[in-house]
Parts: C-alpha cells; sequence; structure tokens
C-alpha cells in the first residue's frame, strides 16, 4: 500500500496536477459539489420532497442577508413552493450528477462495443457503423434526445410520464454521444489489430471476442475515459437544457434543470435567487468537470506536451 502511495505521488499525473492551480481549485468544487451531493440527505438544512415539511407561507423568499425579508432558516431563500433553495440545490445536483454519470456510463458502454465491431469486423461492419454514425453527426445531440424524448411521451401513457422520466432522459442524453466513443475505439482498435500480439493470438486459435475484450479493450481506454470526463459536463448541460425547455423531468423533481426553468418565470419579478443560484451551481459542477477533463486529455496525450 505504502509502495503504491508513493509511485502515485512520483508520477507524471500527480506532479501535473500540483503544477496546476487551475486544475487544482477546479478538483476542489467538484469534490465539494460530489461529496455534498450526494450526501444531500444528511447535510441538506430541509428535505424539499417532504410534503410536510414544505410551507406555502414561506414562499419566495429572499436570502437571509435581505434584513427585513430573509429568514435564517433558509440561507438563500425559497422557490415558489416554499422550498429552500440551498436544500434544492444539493438534491437537484445530485440528481443531475446521477443521469449526467448514467448517461455517460451508457453512451461509453455503447460506443466502446460498436467501436471494437467496427474496427475488428472487416470493411462491411465497419462501413456500416460508420455511416450510422455520421448520419446522426448530422445532426445536434440536443436535437436528437428531444426526438427521443418526444417519441417516448406519445408511446408511454401520460400518467407514467413523470415515472420514467428520469430513465427517458439517460437513454436520451445517452443514445446522442455515442458516436465520439466509437470512432476513437475504432481507430485505435484498426492500429491494434495489426500488431504481432493480436496476430498472435489469432494464430493460435483464440476466438474475436476473446481477444477483443483480453488484449485489444484494454489498450484502447485510455482515451475513452478522458472523452468519458468531458462528455461528463457536457451530459449535465444537456439534462439542464432539456428539463429547462420543459421536456426533461417534472417541476417536482428539483434537477438543476428544473429549478432554472421554475425562476426563470420569476426573474424580472424580482425574485432572482430562485433562478441565479442554481445557474450558479450548474456553472461551477460543468465548468470544474470540463477544466478536469482538459487537464486529463493534455497531461495523457504525449502529443499535445
Amino acid at each position: 500500500m505504502k509502495n503504491t502511495i508513493a509511485r502515485a505521488a512520483d508520477s507524471d499525473l500527480w506532479y501535473s496536477f500540483r503544477r496546476s492551480p487551475i486544475v487544482m481549485i477546479s478538483a476542489v468544487i467538484t469534490l465539494v459539489i460530489v461529496s455534498t451531493s450526494l450526501l444531500a440527505p444528511w447535510v441538506a438544512p430541509h428535505d424539499p420532497f417532504n410534503l410536510v415539511s414544505i410551507d406555502l407561507m414561506d414562499a419566495s423568499l429572499p436570502p437571509v442577508w435581505y434584513a427585513d425579508l430573509g429568514d435564517s432558516r433558509f440561507l438563500l431563500g425559497t422557490d415558489d413552493q416554499g422550498r429552500d433553495i440551498l436544500s434544492t440545490i444539493l438534491y437537484g445536483s445530485r440528481i443531475s450528477l446521477i443521469i449526467g454519470m448514467a448517461s455517460v456510463t451508457f453512451s461509453l458502454i455503447l460506443g466502446v462495443a460498436l467501436g471494437l465491431v467496427s474496427g475488428y469486423g472487416g470493411p462491411k461492419v465497419d462501413a456500416f457503423i460508420m455511416r450510422i454514425a455520421d448520419i446522426q453527426l448530422s445532426f445536434p445531440a440536443i436535437l436528437i434526445a428531444l426526438l427521443i424524448d418526444g417519441v417516448a411521451r406519445s408511446i408511454l401513457p401520460r400518467d407514467m410520464h413523470d415515472q420514467v422520466a428520469v430513465y427517458v432522459l439517460i437513454f436520451a442524453i445517452g443514445i446522442s454521444g455515442w458516436v465520439q466513443y466509437a470512432r476513437t475505439v475504432r481507430g485505435s482498435t484498426m492500429v491494434e489489430k495489426s500488431k504481432e500480439y493480436v496476430q498472435a493470438a489469432q494464430v493460435i486459435g483464440v476466438r474475436p471476442i476473446a481477444i477483443l475484450w483480453r488484449h485489444i479493450l484494454p489498450n484502447v481506454m485510455g482515451p475513452v475515459l478522458v472523452i468519458g470526463a468531458i462528455h461528463l459536463a457536457i451530459a449535465i448541460i444537456t439534462e439542464a437544457t432539456l428539463s429547462f425547455l420543459g421536456v426533461g423531468l417534472p417541476p417536482t423533481t428539483p434537477s438543476l434543470g428544473t429549478l432554472i426553468r421554475v425562476g426563470n418565470d420569476y426573474l424580472f419579478s424580482g425574485e432572482w435567487w430562485i433562478t441565479i443560484f442554481p445557474g450558479i451551481a450548474l456553472v461551477l459542477l460543468a465548468l470544474s468537470v470540463n477544466l478536469l477533463g482538459d487537464w486529463l486529455r493534455d497531461t495523457l496525450n504525449p502529443k499535445i506536451q
């Protein structure tokens, strides 16, 4: 254990991390947001899902520093339903992170699988998968997500929309982001399959699935993880955009996107805190994750250094 820690402390990755104050600040911000979001049931001052504790008489209270109107129970004020803004941000960040991480995982698994098959399966399979990827690249990711969400809403009964909204969002965001993983893995697979260790495995009769799983996959995962780190920020912003447009999560589920959408209706009436504070949380989360992803890309790619 001590040797592992010592090697990590002497690694180039740790050295690069210590030399970049911006990356260190981004890591701290990401760690704080993720930890407080995951621990929201224990660290949040109030539970926005507990209807018993919500009082409509507390609706639209300003932040606590408003001397005459602020309430010490609500540090950042309340929304139109009387929910504590700070608590809804913590719970909303958790929901946004869960959707973002689940959709990125779905995109990664699908993209890596199709990339391996495309790079190893021969010209016809490669051409078929890559033409599908080219067609999808001609449409913006948000448009694909909107289309899938709309189709799901038209197929499913109305009373099931709120129940499956999270799963529909995960699928819609995930299916719109697999192309980058597939194209990256395809290129790496085509390079790896021409190397001697793969040819030797083919000669001794190792099955193609075993070659892909045991030999090629571990050697192509480096760039994929970097893409996943950058894609996480995009997925979180996409979820917020869909929820802001009203086709994501319902207003009763306080994700960052729904909070911004609800607060936008009251922005010009002077109740700015309902949308500004969730917006700041979204910007900080997406920016910090993006900066960490960019740092990983620059550090792990020797051609950039």
